[in-house]
């Protein structure tokens, strides 16, 4: 009995190590793997993107340069060439920096925060938003996103 508690304890040890290895290997693999750089004009920004089938399906369309048209002065919005997989939901608000897909094929980024009533799948984030809203500017603007 004391041999097989002991073999139970050290198979789970072995495992718990490997499993712990693996999951800091992936950890880091995926923050590198989820991040992308969306520039504007001479400035650049970070994002990070979501862990989901809409995100890995933009990630595949990178590098993208494109000329983003105003919406209701809170969003820069383009029409996708071909449709994303969605999971719709209503976020309630949106914040500043947020990136999503609306009708699985108008990517949005959003530059002022705001409550909604629309739903969207969520694509990603800008991680610091400082400058986000000047760096657009008013009417058209050319965005580039591409994988870091």
């Amino acid at each position: 009995m004391k041999n097989t508690i002991f073999s139970l304890i050290l198979i789970g040890a072995v495992l718990g190590g490997t499993l712990s290895a693996a999951n800091g290997s992936n950890g880091n693999r995926g923050t590198t793997e989820n991040q992308m750089k969306i520039t504007i004009g001479e400035k650049t920004f970070t994002a990070t993107l979501e862990d989901n089938a809409t995100a890995t399906a933009f990630k595949a369309m990178l590098p993208l340069t494109l000329n983003m048209g105003d919406l209701n002065d809170n969003e820069k919005v383009i029409r996708l060439s071909a449709g994303l997989p969605t999971d719709d939901s209503n976020p309630g608000r949106i914040q500043t920096g947020d990136l999503m897909i609306w009708s699985s094929r108008s990517l949005v980024l959003f530059y002022k925060s705001f409550p909604t009533s629309y739903s969207y799948t969520r694509l990603g984030r800008v991680n610091d938003v400082s400058g986000l809203s000047a760096a657009v500017g008013s009417g058209n603007v050319v965005v580039t996103f591409e994988l870091k």
